[in-house]
């Protein structure tokens, strides 16, 4: 049964207090005696009307009472207009934005528009035919995942003909799932930080979280409870102003953004170069970068827009801006962070290809 309407009388007292006296819809409620929930819905109306207070004075109760509740629309439901859901998703992600703020916007642009209520309905359905496993709502500029991919490449040595595989490096913003991947020479310590620097760069800053993976080079005791990070890792994420959170062992939900990234890589990059040699792994990398940028600007499935495309919206604008790096190498000393980044290279001339 739906609640009795309140009195003009009344509903002026609730825009009156809230527009004028600036109080909190909480405090407006207390004092006329209402639920915060009906303040917040007559004052969604009021805004959607477009009133502003002092109301003007040829509005009377009449026709305050027609602008805050027209008559229904006299149009079919299946012709009125409907929002972008993928929109709708993509703004959701932005901090302090609301589906009621969405549906005001909304409507401001469609008068014979659909309900709140409706609103609502429909986009949960929407979002409930997305992937239902673990859905995560990522905010702008809150957290990067990092990982290396389980697929290698290879440097072969001319001398000796020994095969050195090669890792791939993953990092995925969490928002707009922007990309970016590189091939170093291992899993270790100053390949682990070196490929983090070179993601910060390309994605222009950090993230506040860095969501990372259980490999020793990053975590030295992995645990639900009590994970330790290395020290160096700290030590770099303290320089960028990040926080390292690793996931959870066996897991790896926790970072599914860089497994799906991890795949995307290997589908769209890994797998074009896999004809292709390489003399050094210098021009490996050249050659994943024009393919990594194609891979960013390629439009994504049910988003309407690429993965730069949400990066280069307000969507993606939340990150710490980069840092110059630190420029000694790597110690245990508590000066902070002295750790620098040396390119390796190897000792003779080498070819690499994809494995």
């Amino acid at each position: 049964m739906p609640a009795e309407r309140l009195s003009m009388r009344q509903i002026r007292e609730v825009l009156r207090l809230c527009f004028e006296s600036r109080l909190p819809q909480r405090a407006a409620a207390r004092s006329l005696g209402l639920s915060q929930g009906a303040v917040s819905g007559y004052l969604s109306r009021a805004r959607a009307a477009g009133i502003a207070w002092p109301l003007a004075e040829d509005i009377d109760d009449a026709r305050l009472e027609a602008l805050l509740f027209p008559p229904p629309s006299g149009t079919p439901a299946d012709l009125r207009p409907m929002p972008d859901w993928g929109w709708v998703h993509r703004e959701l992600r932005r901090p302090e934005v609301t589906l009621a703020l969405l549906w005001e916007e909304y409507r401001a642009g469609a008068a014979d528009g659909i309900s709140y209520s409706w609103f609502c309905d429909l986009y949960r359905a929407w979002a409930g035919r997305l992937k239902p496993t673990m859905r995560q709502i990522h905010v702008a500029g809150e957290r990067m995942f990092v990982d290396f991919a389980g697929r290698t490449a290879e440097v072969i040595d001319a001398s000796t003909g020994e095969i050195v595989p090669m890792q791939i490096f993953v990092a995925v913003r969490g928002a707009s799932s922007f990309t970016y991947a590189e091939a170093t020479w291992s899993q270790k310590l100053p390949d682990w930080i070196a490929a983090h620097v070179h993601a910060f760069g390309y994605f222009g800053g950090a993230a506040r979280q860095t969501v990372s993976d259980n490999l020793k080079a990053g975590i030295t005791k992995a645990s639900f409870y009590e994970p330790m990070v290395n020290r160096t890792y700290a030590d770099m994420a303290r320089h960028y102003r990040t926080a390292i959170v690793p996931a959870r062992p066996y897991k790896p939900r926790d970072k599914a953004k860089v497994e799906v990234g991890v795949q995307v890589v290997g589908r769209w990059i890994l797998a074009r170069l896999r004809h292709r040699r390489f003399v050094s792994l210098a021009d490996l990398n050249a050659a994943i970068r024009p393919l990594l940028d194609d891979l960013n600007d390629r439009p994504m499935r049910g988003w309407g827009t690429s993965r730069r495309g949400c990066t280069n919206s307000s969507t993606g604008r939340r990150w710490s801006p980069c840092r110059p790096n630190p420029t000694n190498t790597p110690s245990g000393s508590a000066a902070g962070p002295t750790w620098t980044i040396t390119p390796r290279s190897p000792s003779t001339t080498t070819a690499c290809r994809i494995n």
